[in-house]
């Protein structure tokens, strides 16, 4: 807008003198000192966006991975709970089935016993 604006400015301005050319070269170049250091914040205010934009994607990127990875662990924590369960229950029905036999096993001595007497 400002390179736009200047240029509309000189061209709607009527022919003038030579000292107020002189004067207005002045201004034209403090203008476009301005325009450059403007110019210059920016172009740091778009690096910094961008910089900033760059930062957020890997650290949504990482809590996406993270993420991911606490939903892995999750799973294999209910799994593992699932198989620990099983084994449980398995335990369980083998002592029980252990202590039949040792039921079954000291019937059977004992009948053993009363035969060879």
């Amino acid at each position: 807008m400002s390179e736009f604006s200047f240029e509309t400015d000189q061209q709607h301005q009527p022919p003038s003198h030579e000292p107020e050319q002189a004067s207005a070269s002045s201004n034209v170049s403090l203008s476009a000192h301005d325009f450059a250091a403007l110019e210059e914040r920016i172009v740091r205010a778009v690096e910094l966006v961008r910089r900033e934009r760059q930062l957020r994607s890997e650290a949504e990127a990482r809590a996406a991975s993270a993420e991911t990875r606490v939903e892995h662990a999750d799973t294999e924590r209910r799994e593992q709970m699932a198989a620990t369960d099983e084994m449980r229950q398995e335990l369980a029905a083998l002592r029980a089935e252990r202590s039949e036999v040792r039921g079954r096993v000291e019937r059977l001595l004992s009948q053993l016993d009363a035969l060879e007497l």
